[in-house]
């Protein structure tokens, strides 16, 4: 495998894994918040559903995906008659299926970060008349920024080493779904051992790279 072609596996993990950081953090912020503070019935389910990637063999949710985003569902369906362009092997069906897979990466921190916050800081900003984005901005991000910080570290590291569910929802398509891990699994496929140590290899050093920031931000 050429250079090129594993520099351009490299960037699309990164546009892959940063596209779905930012999304998560849009949906997860609310729904961390939410499930911190809420005593709805429904927070168990909707707990088990976010967790259920962290047990779910990678595989059995790469499935589900490829059958929901196939052409002959509904749903594969009304995005390709919408956009022109099916969802299985393509960016933006990895973009969904690492927007799912990731979730828990990016919820779970930052709503125990959420739980730790001291409400008197929130009552004290509710009688100065702060209103709800204020709140959040003044109040509720700086106080809670080392869980956001560490729930978007995780939720960016874990994208990065997705396999199974990118094998099988994106295929192997240079440019378009072929990232890293996906990469890795050809060079070693086709013995290009050098080439795969030297990917390996720096897999291995951002991994641990993640594992010590995480551990620095929760000794802080």
């Amino acid at each position: 495998m050429p250079d090129s072609e594993i520099l351009l596996a490299v960037w699309l993990s990164v546009k892959l894994a940063s596209a779905t950081t930012l999304i998560l953090l849009m949906l997860g912020l609310p729904t961390a918040w939410w499930l911190s503070q809420t005593r709805s019935p429904f927070k168990p389910v909707v707990e088990a559903l976010i967790t259920l990637p962290l047990i779910l063999p990678p595989t059995v949710l790469g499935f589900y995906l490829l059958v929901l985003f196939a052409p002959t569902h509904p749903v594969g369906g009304l995005w390709q008659s919408v956009f022109d362009s099916t969802l299985v092997f393509s960016f933006y069906g990895l973009l969904i299926g690492s927007v799912i897979y990731s979730m828990p990466f990016v919820v779970q921190p930052i709503r125990d970060g959420f739980k730790q916050l001291d409400h008197d800081l929130l009552d004290v900003a509710q009688t100065m008349g702060a209103s709800c984005w204020q709140k959040c901005r003044f109040v509720i991000f700086p106080a809670s920024k080392h869980a956001i910080l560490t729930g978007s570290i995780l939720g960016f590291a874990h994208t990065v080493g997705e396999f199974g569910v990118v094998l099988l929802i994106g295929g192997n398509i240079p440019g378009e779904t072929r990232v890293l891990s996906i990469a890795l699994y050809d060079l070693i496929e086709s013995m290009q051992m050098e080439a795969a140590n030297q990917v390996a290899g720096g897999l291995l050093g951002f991994s641990f790279l993640i594992l010590f920031l995480v551990s620095y931000l929760q000794k802080r």
